[in-house]
């Protein structure tokens, strides 16, 4: 392969009771709309206290992603550089955008957002990519 390998890291956000079901749908939306395979996608993330919930790990192993939980300290270290600002995400996480947050966190420092968050009924969901090349 050559030196353009990129690290695709879906950030989310959700409420508790939502279905795996809707977290893979709204992934996959995100990735088409990022013009993006869903075979380039290789890590979901999220807040750790979400990261628990069985949804979350249903839907990473329907994707068949690695799933990571993300502390809140990593999410504030990310929220300069994220592009949304929710007074609803601010007031319960402390961060504009959950999704875009974990997003940024699990990528990497060097992590770029490509798409910034989108939002089904009971989730949100925001692309980050960090080239991992030479």
């Amino acid at each position: 392969m050559g030196g353009d390998e990129a690290m695709i890291v879906a950030g989310l956000g959700f409420r508790r009771g939502v279905a795996a079901g809707e977290i893979v749908a709204l992934v996959e939306e995100a990735l088409e709309r990022a013009a993006l395979a869903r075979e380039a996608l290789t890590t979901l993330a999220t807040l750790d206290v979400l990261a628990d919930l069985p949804a979350f790990a249903a839907a990473a192993r329907t994707l068949a992603v690695t799933a990571i939980p993300v502390e809140k300290s990593r999410l504030s270290a990310a929220a300069p550089r994220i592009r949304t600002r929710s007074a609803r995400s601010i007031a319960a996480h402390g961060v504009g955008s959950v999704a875009e947050a974990a997003a940024l966190a699990a990528a990497g420092p060097g992590a770029a957002l490509i798409l910034d968050r989108i939002a089904s009924p009971s989730a949100t969901c925001a692309l980050a990519r960090l080239e991992t090349g030479s």
